[in-house]
């Protein structure tokens, strides 16, 4: 029961994914991914060099490479903004929508089979048989010992 449940929420949550346009726009756009992960290094580098012990003040106002990797960081979010307000560009625009559903169900499968143990262990009894648990019981009796042989005297 507990698979279904599984199966469901994640095919939900493609369905949601699917629907929403941001997402829709940051799956077809590449330069708006682009922007992003430039934003998220930019920010990345700006917080290391923030927090090397120095005051987050003194940094600001004296580390010139600080500076420059927030300015940079703020530039691509303020691109990636603009590119998610804007319209899609028709020329960039593709149809395709049976393939997209069939990927996101696919990325929606593999996560539930990633995370469900349980839709795990029932997908592989499907494919290759349940398991059988073997208990072994021996239904013969052990064999008499060979008598010893004394030697004569």
């Amino acid at each position: 029961m507990a698979a279904k449940d599984s199966i469901g929420k994640a095919g939900e949550a493609a369905r949601k994914a699917q629907r929403n346009r941001y997402i829709q726009r940051l799956i077809e756009d590449e330069d708006l991914r682009g922007n992003l992960l430039a934003a998220y290094g930019a920010a990345r580098g700006a917080y290391g060099r923030m927090s090397n012990g120095k005051p987050a003040s003194k940094a600001i106002f004296e580390d010139k490479k600080l500076q420059r990797e927030l300015r940079e960081a703020a530039n691509a979010l303020k691109e990636a903004s603009n590119a998610l307000n804007e319209s899609p560009k028709k020329s960039r625009r593709r149809k395709g929508g049976l393939g997209r559903t069939l990927l996101l169900l696919t990325i929606a499968a593999t996560l539930a089979l990633v995370l469900s143990e349980d839709l795990r262990s029932k997908v592989l009894d499907l494919m290759f048989g349940a398991e059988e648990e073997f208990d072994y019981s021996s239904t013969t009796t052990p064999a008499e010992p060979a008598p010893v042989a004394t030697p004569a005297a």
